[in-house]
């Protein structure tokens, strides 16, 4: 695809007019609720809400597994846009389901290990979302989706999708120009 000069600029706008249209139509006076990691989809995602609903109406979760030595990352994002934040370390509730997987007689695979994280984020940004007046925002990105680095009812999962229709290289420009 051959991107033009203020391309990006374009689509951040449609983008941020997409989700302000999104909101009036499926949560009027809702709060977007983001799983901030501090990588560039979370990151992409929150600044796009910010801009189309305001600062006050983002909430950004932060769900470390145990101890997250680049947390620092997710919480300069937030500070820096200004957004409310909650910290849920999901550690415990992990180690909790697999521990119980293990003493009712199943052999734990590589792939429970691999996504069962991903899948107790997404329910406790449901749970944050129904205590915060929210809709979750989904961060994936089209790549993403493309070649299956997802996970089914984890981070795949959201009530909305800025990113969905975008590659990796498309969001790392879209950052830039946020």
């Amino acid at each position: 695809m051959k991107y033009y000069n203020g391309y990006f600029k374009e689509l951040k706008n449609e983008i941020v007019q997409w989700i302000r249209d999104w909101f009036d139509q499926n949560g009027p006076g809702c709060n977007a609720i983001v799983g901030i990691s501090g990588g560039k989809d979370s990151s992409v995602v929150a600044a796009l809400c910010v801009e189309a609903l305001g600062k006050d109406r983002v909430i950004g979760v932060l769900m470390p597994q145990g101890q997250q030595k680049d947390i620092y990352a997710a919480y300069k994002l937030c500070e820096f846009l200004d957004i409310k934040s909650y910290e849920i370390n999901i550690g415990d509730t992990v180690r909790s389901v697999l521990s119980r997987l293990e003493s009712s007689g199943i052999e734990i695979s590589e792939q429970t290990k691999i996504n069962l994280p991903a899948r107790i984020r997404m329910s406790t940004l449901y749970a944050v979302s129904q205590s915060c007046n929210g809709r979750v925002a989904n961060t994936c990105n089209l790549s993403e989706s493309y070649v299956g680095y997802e996970t089914r009812y984890g981070d795949s999962a959201g009530d909305f999708s800025p990113l969905g229709k975008l590659t990796v290289y498309e969001v790392k420009k879209l950052g830039y120009e946020l």
